[in-house]
C-alpha cells in the first residue's frame, strides 16, 4: 500500500473532488431534480467523474496501475481535463436549466447547492491540471503537454457540436452543412484516435514519425475547420438571420443549436491554431536536455 499518495498535493486534491462530485449527485437524487435530458447528463457526469476518480485512487493506492498495460500518466492527464470540461459544462446546464425562474423551499435549496458543489468540483478538477500539466523541459506524457491537452479540448468540442446538431438532424439541410459535418467527424476521429493510441503507449509503432505527423494534422485540421468557420454560418443563418420569439421558451430551439455550432466551430478552430503553434515550438524550437 503506497499511503504516501494520500497525503500528496494531488491525493488531497483527488479526495475534494470524490466528496465534491458526490455531494452534487446526491443532492440532486435527493429531490428528484434531475428529469430530462440536461438532467441525465449532468447526473453522469457527476457519476462518472467519482467513480473514475476512486477508481485512480484505489490503484495509486494499491500499486496496482504499474500492472496496467497503459501509459498511467496520459490516462490520469487526459481524464482530469475530460473531466474539467465536463464538470465546466454541467456546472453552466444545470443552473440554466433546473433554477431558472421562480425557486424557493428545500428543492431549490438543495439545487442550489448542487450547483455549487459542482462549480467547486471544477476547480479541483482544475488544479489538477495544473499540477499535472508538464513543465517546460520536463520529460513526460504527451498528454500532459499543452498539445496534448488540447487534443482532449478538442475531441470533446467536437462532441458538444454533435449533440448540438443532432437536434433536428440539422447536418442533413445542405451541402455545406454536410461538408462541416464530415470536418467534424474527421478532425475527432483523428485526434481521438491520437488519444487512444498515446494511452496505449502504441505510438512508438507507428510507421512514421508521430511529431512531424502531428504538424501535419494539425495543419490539415486548421484549414478544414477555418473552411467550416466560414461555410457553417452562411448555410446556416442565410435568409433566417433573426432570432425566432419562441426560443425564449424552448430550450431545443433549432436557431440555438446552429448558433452554438458557430461558436464551438470557431472556438476548436482556435484550440487547433493553438495546437499547431505549441505542436510546432515543441518539435523545431525546443532544445533536448
Amino acid at each position: 500500500m503506497d499511503y504516501h499518495s494520500l497525503i500528496f498535493p494531488l491525493g488531497i486534491i483527488r479526495f475534494f473532488q470524490i466528496f465534491l462530485s458526490c455531494t452534487a449527485f446526491s443532492l440532486v437524487a435527493s429531490v428528484n431534480a434531475y428529469g430530462g435530458s440536461y438532467g441525465a447528463w449532468c447526473m453522469f457526469t457527476w457519476i462518472l467523474c467519482f467513480i473514475v476518480t476512486v477508481f485512480i485512487v484505489l490503484l495509486e493506492l494499491t500499486g496496482f496501475f504499474h500492472k496496467l498495460p497503459i501509459s498511467w500518466e496520459d490516462f490520469t492527464s487526459a481524464f482530469s481535463m475530460l473531466a474539467t470540461l465536463m464538470i465546466f459544462t454541467t456546472s453552466i446546464i444545470y443552473p440554466s436549466v433546473y433554477l431558472k425562474g421562480s425557486c424557493s423551499g428545500h428543492v431549490c435549496a438543495c439545487k442550489g447547492s448542487a450547483t455549487a458543489m459542482s462549480i467547486l468540483c471544477f476547480i479541483a478538477y482544475a488544479v489538477e491540471v495544473g499540477l499535472t500539466r508538464a513543465k517546460p523541459g520536463e520529460i513526460s506524457g504527451f498528454l500532459s503537454t499543452i498539445p496534448g491537452l488540447l487534443k482532449v479540448f478538442e475531441a470533446y468540442v467536437a462532441c458538444l457540436i454533435f449533440s448540438l446538431l443532432d437536434n433536428g438532424h440539422l447536418y442533413n439541410d445542405n451541402s455545406g452543412r454536410q461538408w462541416c459535418m464530415a470536418v467534424y467527424c474527421i478532425c475527432f476521429i483523428i485526434t481521438t484516435v491520437i488519444i487512444f493510441l498515446t494511452i496505449g503507449r502504441l505510438l512508438a509503432s507507428l510507421p512514421f514519425p508521430f511529431e512531424k505527423f502531428l504538424i501535419g494534422y494539425n495543419v490539415l485540421a486548421v484549414l478544414m475547420y477555418l473552411s467550416a468557420a466560414i461555410v457553417w454560418p452562411i448555410f446556416s443563418f442565410k435568409g433566417n438571420g433573426t432570432r425566432p420569439n419562441s426560443c425564449d421558451s424552448n430550450p431545443g430551439c433549432t436557431w440555438n443549436s446552429l448558433l452554438g455550432a458557430t461558436f464551438l466551430t470557431y472556438i476548436n478552430l482556435i484550440a487547433y491554431i493553438m495546437d499547431l503553434v505549441y505542436s510546432t515550438k515543441m518539435v523545431f524550437f525546443t532544445s533536448p536536455a
